[in-house]
């Protein structure tokens, strides 16, 4: 659960954890010369952007989940930003690779490929089992993680799960940031992509990881070393978050729903609403339903992962939502919603009016 500040009738994003990736014991990626570590970069940086966003808004709680070289468990991260009621997550990395060609910046957001012709295991699955293999540092951490291996496959299904409420207001912010990181002192755009990351898996509020240029590039790598540029790239995520929040602030009003007052709810900050569709049968009659999740591709309505509930797919932009147990009441959704939520916790009640769907108390 997330809250928000309220001001008057408006509702305000009163917090966000900043989270400077790695640290003490765990380096992250390493320059080829040995003499740079990402833990320092994404330490420098996030603080950097903490600083802007105090100053700017000194009513926002801004927390870092560390602010000095030491080493956090990614359940810990997660831990800080739910136990504070994060309105926002922001996970600052640096990429690498084996070869020094690749450079650039990307945002990154929890859930399944959103490019449908791309295998969910290729493309980001190395940065993704790079930025997973921190946990095999912990202790114990298989009494943590349970039975989740970073290099195996199959670990990463049943995160196609947990990609619902949070998702779309995720989404809103990668695109912010990686509007305003563009033409910036990281040249390349390397886009916004959804990804099986731990850490945002774990947090449960809107959450992105940011891979801020190539420590294995050489002209990432000078950029990162610069201090002006470090400040330079903090503030364009500064303008992200900026936007972002004011969109926040002024879309959801005293009329918004209970779960939208806790920013989880399936509406995207700043997304033009369409007008309702007219009462009609089909598709375009108003109905209600539990919805369980929202991905960016279209899937099979016989995948596995409905557990045998035949979904209504409603498309919203870059996603699609997954809504089962429709009803056309409110009271007969709500009483399915209490089965549904058995086997998807973070389900939550819907009204379907067309294209629209908008969550309901």
């Amino acid at each position: 659960m997330c809250t928000a500040l309220w001001a008057g009738d408006q509702l305000r994003l009163s917090t966000v954890v900043i989270d400077p990736g790695h640290g003490g014991k765990d380096s992250g990626a390493v320059s080829k010369d040995k003499k740079s570590y990402e833990k320092t970069f994404t330490l420098q940086i996030s603080q950097l952007i903490a600083d802007k966003i105090r100053a700017a808004y000194p009513d926002v709680k801004v927390i870092l989940t560390r602010t000095d070289d030491r080493y956090v468990t990614l359940d810990g991260r997660a831990d800080i930003a739910n136990k504070n009621e994060a309105n926002l997550f922001i996970s600052v990395h640096i990429n690498a690779n084996e070869r020094t060609s690749p450079n650039g910046f990307s945002v990154h957001v929890l859930g399944q490929s959103s490019n449908k012709n791309r295998d969910l295991y290729a493309g980001n699955m190395e940065i993704v089992r790079r930025e997973n293999a921190v946990i095999l540092l912990e202790d114990d951490y298989s009494t943590t993680y349970g039975d989740f291996d970073p290099s195996d496959p199959e670990s990463y299904i049943f995160m196609n799960l947990m990609q619902n409420s949070n998702l779309e207001q995720s989404v809103r912010f990668a695109e912010l940031v990686e509007k305003h990181m563009q033409g910036g002192p990281i040249k390349t755009d390397r886009g916004v992509s959804q990804d099986p990351f731990l850490v945002l898996w774990r947090t449960a509020m809107p959450a992105v990881l940011l891979e801020l240029g190539f420590i294995s590039n050489d002209n990432d790598l000078t950029t990162l070393k610069n201090s002006d540029e470090r400040d330079k790239i903090a503030d364009r995520v500064f303008q992200a978050f900026k936007e972002y929040k004011a969109i926040y602030d002024g879309t959801l009003g005293a009329d918004a729903p209970e779960g939208s007052r806790r920013n989880t709810g399936s509406v995207n900050p700043g997304q033009t609403q369409t007008p309702p569709a007219r009462q009609a049968t089909g598709e375009e009659k108003t109905v209600y339903a539990v919805q369980i999740f929202a991905v960016g591709k279209k899937m099979d309505p016989k995948a596995r992962e409905f557990m045998g509930y035949t979904p209504r797919i409603v498309p919203a932009g870059n996603l699609y939502k997954y809504c089962i147990g429709v009803s056309d009441s409110a009271a007969g959704a709500r009483k399915n919603l209490t089965a549904i939520k058995k086997k998807y916790p973070d389900a939550f009640l819907v009204k379907i009016s067309g294209t629209e769907v908008t969550r309901v108390n």
